[in-house]
């Protein structure tokens, strides 16, 4: 399995509401419940109405479309990030899921995906 890795920093964000995150940019990405508005978006792009901030992200993008009937490909990737120590916030989308860690971490779990026979692109 082909993992992309991402060029930009990412921010995970709690904002106000979503007035001032510009939705068009590339890896902008949204959650509203009933409790928080949540917006992962590179740093640069972090809108002025946040309540509170975490940066210093890395990501990953697992390749090609993934069918919603393909069972443990998260949890082996995240199984093999614990027993390395390494946390993991993770986004999924309709076609695939991307695996973000701390920048500080974020090479050694390239390496740690790689040995276990990920390719890395």
């Amino acid at each position: 399995m082909e993992i992309k890795l991402l060029e930009q920093d990412f921010s995970i964000c709690k904002l106000k509401d979503f007035s001032q995150a510009d939705l068009s940019r590339d890896f902008c990405f949204v959650g509203k419940t009933d409790q928080e508005n949540s917006l992962v978006c590179p740093t640069e792009y972090i809108p002025q109405n946040i309540i509170e901030k975490e940066d210093g992200w890395k990501a990953f993008r697992i390749q090609g479309i993934l069918d919603f009937s393909l069972i443990g490909i998260l949890a082996d990737i995240s199984g093999l990030l614990a027993e390395n120590k390494i946390g993991i916030f993770v986004i999924s989308t309709y076609n695939t899921d991307y695996i973000l860690t701390k920048t500080e971490n974020f090479q050694k779990a390239v390496s740690v995906l790689r040995e276990n026979g990920y390719i890395i692109v």
